[in-house]
């Protein structure tokens, strides 16, 4: 991975509009002068955060070919991407099984489903889709932003925590679970399980998250775990 240069380009204004609220033209303008999603456009990836994964993984090495995955909150699928090709899933070596409640275009060796992962069809719909244990469990899900920050810090934790019961539930022993979360004090349930789950859990911050942001990542390697691989029929 390339790390977007600073250069020397000069920042792009945006004026505030009769119909365009100071916040949606401060959003604008920080996408408009953001490396990454330049460099995401350039390269073919469909959201900046594509090189959050990219650099999670080039560092601690959670892909292979050939290995089963999981994104939750998947679209529009920069995770996807980067996940399918670095087990080759578009080769038909491994497997991604991807799920949100917005609709995604189509990715080479990614089965998407449009669906709410908190609907109670979701789990055993993915894992019919995965058709064995998963090695990678990721998720990217956020709740929409209220702007405020103990608010959003809860409802987003709920979601990692959800996201953690279905990887404890799918993953194979050995496997790993990355989430995002936001600093906010209230994680140190979900810090103790995954302790208690995983060989290994830290908190990663990539380049691509911007500075400014509250929001980490969770990364639990070697799931301690075992589930049952001789009846997949079953899931």
């Amino acid at each position: 991975m390339t790390t977007p240069g600073r250069g020397r380009d000069l920042k792009t204004w945006v004026k505030t509009g009769k119909n365009r609220t100071l916040s949606s033209k401060l959003w604008l303008e920080r996408q408009l002068n953001d490396p990454y999603v330049a460099q995401a456009k350039r390269e073919g990836f469909r959201s900046r955060a594509a090189y959050k994964l990219i650099e999670i993984d080039s560092k601690h090495h959670l892909f292979k070919p050939g290995m089963r995955v999981v994104d939750l909150g998947a679209a529009p699928g920069g995770w996807s991407q980067v996940a399918a090709k670095r087990v080759r899933a578009g080769e038909g070596r491994g497997r991604v099984a991807a799920i949100d409640l917005l609709e995604m275009p189509a990715i080479a060796g990614v089965d998407f489903v449009q669906l709410d992962f908190l609907d109670n069809a979701a789990p055993d719909k993915l894992k019919s889709m995965l058709g064995g244990p998963a090695d990678v469990v990721l998720s990217d899900m956020a709740a929409n932003a209220t702007g405020h920050r103990k608010t959003d810090h809860l409802r987003i934790m709920s979601l990692a925590e959800t996201a953690a019961d279905f990887a404890g539930e799918v993953l194979a022993p050995g496997g790993a679970f990355l989430c995002k979360m936001l600093q906010g004090g209230t994680e140190t349930t979900l810090l103790a399980q995954l302790k208690r789950d995983f060989a290994s859990v830290k908190h990663v911050k990539p380049a691509a998250s911007r500075a400014d942001s509250a929001e980490l990542y969770l990364l639990a390697m070697g799931y301690r775990g075992a589930v049952a691989t001789t009846n997949v029929q079953a899931w």
